[in-house]
């Protein structure tokens, strides 16, 4: 039985990290410097996912849903500038500790990583086995480890359009975290 949900946890990991979105698609950029610049952001979008993880078991419902909203508009302007800096972005060698802030603060500013873990996660943790937590976080290490070097290997071919492709979800992910925020604080 723990297996089994050692297993599931590791199916929710990666059904986590896999879709495409604005973690994936900074990811995607930065391996095409080193595999070692985007494993370095999915290490730091991880570590947001350890931030909810520890939140949520302590906390559970307790999170004011302004402060949500609140967070949708940081997000918003904070992948503003990721997608302006990913379009203007030309191959270059930058810090490892940046690439893991910048993972970092867009997994904890991420609505989608916060909803996620505000409602599934409290789920998870609260019908799951511990076994299952230790699942999600190796399918997460699974993602964050091989996405960067399937990339690495092939999307230098297609610098250009991954950088459009990146800018893209990012920029859009962004009006729709800003729309959101506004809609919220207008009510």
């Amino acid at each position: 039985m723990i297996l089994l949900t050692y297993l599931i946890g590791i199916l929710i990991g990666l059904s986590l990290t896999a879709p495409p979105g604005p973690v994936n698609s900074v990811i995607s950029t930065e391996s095409m410097k080193s595999k070692a610049h985007g494993v370095s952001v999915g290490a730091g979008a991880m570590t947001a996912d350890l931030v909810f993880f520890v939140i949520v078991f302590r906390f559970g419902a307790f999170i004011p849903v302004l402060a949500l909203h609140a967070l949708y508009l940081a997000g918003a302007v904070l992948l503003l500038y990721i997608s302006y800096s990913v379009l203007k972005s030309k191959i270059s060698r930058r810090t490892r500790k940046g690439n893991y802030l910048v993972g970092l603060t867009m997994g904890i500013t991420n609505p989608f990583q916060i909803l996620w873990w505000m409602t599934v996660g409290l789920f998870f943790i609260r019908y799951f086995h511990i076994a299952s937590i230790a699942g999600l976080f190796t399918g997460i290490i699974i993602w964050i480890l091989s996405f960067p070097f399937v990339m690495n290997k092939y999307a230098r071919r297609f610098e250009r359009y991954v950088k459009i492709f990146s800018f893209a979800v990012l920029f859009s992910f962004a009006i729709y975290l800003l729309y959101s925020g506004v809609v919220y604080f207008l009510r």
